[in-house]
């Protein structure tokens, strides 16, 4: 009479087990949502890191062009020249590290998106 019992007991804990363990539709609905956030999120991150390197690069080339343009200048159009360019590469080095940054924190709320699951 005991071994009914003690399987009863056994059964109604493992159903107990498999109905909590279970997400509902609308838990797995969320969850896919999140995950497509997420997901978008990271490829925004890749676009921007994108963006950004090319907008550098464009700027540096605009900078070795002036650079290039102005060899047979003066000696004061070289030197005006030379820091216009300098300061176009700077200016492309803050483009980069600006797109990075924003890269960094698309892909940080991507990382939270998915640990909200």
């Amino acid at each position: 009479m005991k071994a009914p019992i003690l399987t009863s007991i056994i059964a109604a804990a493992t159903y107990g087990f498999l109905f909590t363990a279970c997400d509902s539709k609308q838990e797995e609905a969320r969850e896919e949502s999140l995950e497509q956030k997420a997901d978008t999120l990271e490829r925004n991150a890749k676009e921007t890191r994108k963006q950004g390197e090319t907008a550098a690069d464009a700027a540096e080339r605009a900078a070795d062009n002036a650079r290039k343009d102005a060899k047979n200048a003066s000696e004061v159009t070289k030197e005006n020249t030379e820091a216009r360019a300098d300061a176009t590469e700077d200016n492309a080095e803050a483009i980069r590290k600006e797109a990075e940054r924003k890269a960094d924190a698309l892909e940080d709320e991507a990382d939270a998106k998915r640990e909200a699951k």
